[in-house]
């Protein structure tokens, strides 16, 4: 049966650019491809469009499915849509993937016009700001001068944020879901642990693994199973696989025992097939580096103090990488500055992992607030 509520059959679009990206790094791009996919109509004034940042892991490809692989379905797939809380009969929703990815915008597995090789390790640190530098280009190239709103979950959150910081008037609402305004120590530790597991497997080659036709398989696997253990919560774990034993007895070994055990290293092996070891070190950086209150001797109340749109703010309650602390810390700080706020702490199992989940309250959170955008 047909699913009248999906965007349907999509396809991906490429964009050039040629003016040279400069980076927080100091180091320049001179040309970069960007990948993005669009759903439903730009109207007249174009004042109708949302950008949706992608997480860590993500990429462009947030709703609908490939005509060639209709099991390759996007990842935000249950929030956009015709009749879904960010409803694309009334919305042209744009999704991009980053520089530095690895679906198809330039990045570590790109070559370097320089030397006609991978750029590999050559590729340059990136930033939430130089990702929001690239953001505007795109909605330039489109023809957009102000988003109705930009949307997104973890990493995306963070850009969202940004967007309000360094183009406050081409930005009216902005949705922050499971976000922070900077990582914890005990973040940036995970995030360290799981570039150290990439960065010490013998086929990484300093980053240059392509060259010696291998990838470090076993290093960005263990990455992903610590990545994906702190996303779920205790009671998520414990209600899908408690202590269930794969052949019901133990086997006084170190093969795989546990259910939770054979999960974890499918997921890790699925990723590691899928994703590149350059991408996840450049992504989990941007991560760490993300602190908009730096420059500003740490009050974060001055940092958004050039904001001028509406927020959404949501938490979930097993959120423990960015717990709801994380998002008040935000709120306080629009509030500080009288911008408008919605926030809520949505009860949820899934930690983490809940801004992806299809969540009755979460989804009608979303709706109401996006029905109240004009356009």
């Amino acid at each position: 049966m047909q699913d009248l509520t999906s965007v349907g059959i999509v396809t991906s679009k490429s964009v050039h650019f040629d003016t040279p990206l400069h980076l927080k790094s100091s180091a320049i791009i001179d040309s970069y491809e960007l990948v993005y996919e669009t759903y439903g109509e730009l109207n007249a004034t174009k004042s109708n469009s949302i950008l949706i940042c992608h997480a860590l892991s993500s990429n462009h490809h947030v709703a609908g499915f490939y005509a060639d692989d209709p099991q390759n379905i996007g990842w935000w797939n249950n929030m956009i849509g015709p009749g879904k809380p960010i409803d694309t009969r009334k919305f042209f929703v744009v999704g991009v993937n980053n520089v530095g990815g690895c679906h198809g915008s330039t990045g570590p597995v790109s070559i370097n016009a320089k030397t006609g090789r991978l750029y590999g390790s050559d590729f340059p640190v990136v930033t939430v700001q130089d990702w929001v530098k690239t953001q505007v280009r795109l909605a330039d190239h489109l023809g957009i001068k102000q988003f109705a709103a930009i949307a997104g979950g973890s990493l995306g959150g963070m850009q969202a944020l940004q967007w309000a910081l360094d183009y406050p008037d081409r930005v009216r609402h902005v949705l922050v879901i499971a976000a922070s305004a900077k990582l914890t120590a005990q973040n940036i530790a995970f995030n360290d642990v799981a570039r150290q597991a990439i960065m010490t497997d013998p086929d990484f080659y300093g980053g240059d693994y392509c060259s010696h036709d291998v990838v470090p398989h076993r290093g960005l696997r263990l990455a992903r199973m610590l990545g994906h253990i702190t996303y779920l919560s205790d009671d998520s774990m414990a209600e899908k696989f408690g202590r269930e034993l794969r052949n019901g007895a133990l086997g006084f070994g170190f093969d795989v025992e546990f259910e939770i055990e054979s999960y974890l290293r499918y997921q890790g092996d699925k990723f590691a097939d899928q994703f590149d070891a350059n991408t996840y070190l450049l992504m989990t950086k941007a991560l760490d580096y993300f602190d908009p209150a730096h420059d500003y001797d740490g009050d974060l109340k001055k940092a958004f103090s050039v904001a001028q749109a509406n927020f959404l703010v949501l938490s979930f309650t097993t959120d423990w990488r960015f717990s709801p602390e994380r998002s008040r810390t935000i709120v306080k700080a629009l509030l500080d500055n009288e911008l408008n706020v919605s926030y809520a702490e949505i009860t949820s199992s899934y930690g983490h992992d809940s801004f992806l989940m299809e969540d009755r309250h979460y989804h009608e959170l979303v709706r109401a607030y996006m029905n109240n955008i004009n356009i």
